[in-house]
């Protein structure tokens, strides 16, 4: 008997180290059968400007800046276009708020400047609001003279200063 269960328990032992073995290696298909498994494309990303941001507005409008003379805030022929190109775009997007900065060059005094740069900012946005956009829409600040575009104490500089600029908000 003993040698019976010599022969199982060698069994078992033969049984079990096969049990441990590798596993074969997976071979590659052959050639000419069809690969099941598909790549998808890689989703397509958007190219340029978010739709209805500040960089859309600033993509799509003549410019978000209109300029104006020494101590001036009339609308001028193209002001009005630049005005119009704006009014366009918010058209696209109704649910879009705007704010107009009103600034001033550096002569004057501060009040005097802040006055201007008011009265720069609300006759952009009384020409939009002509145009057919809604005047809730359209908030207005004036910066006067505190926020220059341009340094310099010259023709060139202050001719930059005097400007309404148009931003978005939400």
């Amino acid at each position: 008997m003993s040698r019976s269960l010599m022969i199982a328990g060698l069994a078992a032992v033969t049984l079990s180290l096969g049990a441990c073995a590798s596993k074969p290696k997976e071979l590659p298909p052959e050639p000419g059968t069809a690969n099941t498994t598909q790549t998808m494309p890689a989703p397509m990303q958007p190219t340029g400007p978010i739709p209805g941001s500040q960089a859309d507005f600033l993509a799509s409008v003549m410019s978000d800046t209109v300029n104006f003379d020494t101590d001036r805030y009339n609308i001028d022929a193209s002001d009005q276009g630049i005005l119009q190109s704006q009014a366009q775009w918010l058209g696209r997007y109704p649910a879009k708020s705007i704010t107009i900065e009103g600034h001033a060059d550096e002569r004057g005094t501060r009040d005097y400047n802040i006055a201007l740069g008011e009265r720069r900012a609300n006759s952009a946005k009384n020409y939009l609001v002509s145009l057919g956009i809604d005047a809730s829409r359209i908030s207005t600040v004036s910066y006067g003279k505190e926020r220059p575009l341009a340094l310099g104490s010259d023709e060139e500089s202050w001719a930059k200063n005097r400007r309404a600029v148009t931003v978005t908000v939400n």
